[in-house]
């Protein structure tokens, strides 16, 4: 199973197109989205875009304009998701234990460890994943959309 995403060309390399998505929220269905605290936020938030860099398909001609759909195997989506939110939070909860059971710190030393410990995976992770996004472009299947 694919996730699909239109994108737009912005800029056009000699092997690579850097692309513009508009970011959606989840809300925009409901009937309580003038009401309920996340529609008020996404509303604040509307005007997102995201701007990034896939692989140019050999042999393809696009202009910047262009409408484009990318597809990412839905299994790549969800072990990057782990990734992402699940390791920081167990750097979280290994470092609380260590600091709490190993070396007995304190409750407050314990919390701001385990904060930066969690922060510093966020930033760790962040960069790794940057260094990935050549690998990541590569799964990406890019078709013209008419």
């Amino acid at each position: 199973m694919m996730i699909r995403e239109r994108a737009e060309i912005v800029a056009l390399h000699d092997d690579y197109l850097t692309v513009s998505t508009e970011l959606k929220s989840g809300c925009g269905g409901c009937a309580q989205q003038n009401s309920c605290g996340a529609g008020i936020i996404s509303k604040a938030f509307a005007d997102r875009r995201a701007e990034f860099i896939v692989q140019r398909p050999p042999g393809t001609a696009f202009a910047v304009g262009d409408q484009i759909e990318l597809a990412l195997p839905q299994t790549m989506l969800t072990r990057f998701s782990l990734w992402v939110y699940g390791l920081p939070l167990l750097v979280l909860l290994a470092i609380a234990l260590t600091t709490q059971l190993a070396l007995g710190w304190s409750e407050g030393y314990v919390i701001v460890a385990a904060l930066v410990g969690f922060a510093t995976s966020f930033v760790l992770i962040r960069h790794w994943l940057k260094l990935r996004d050549v690998q990541v472009s590569q799964l990406l299947q890019i078709q013209q959309i008419s």
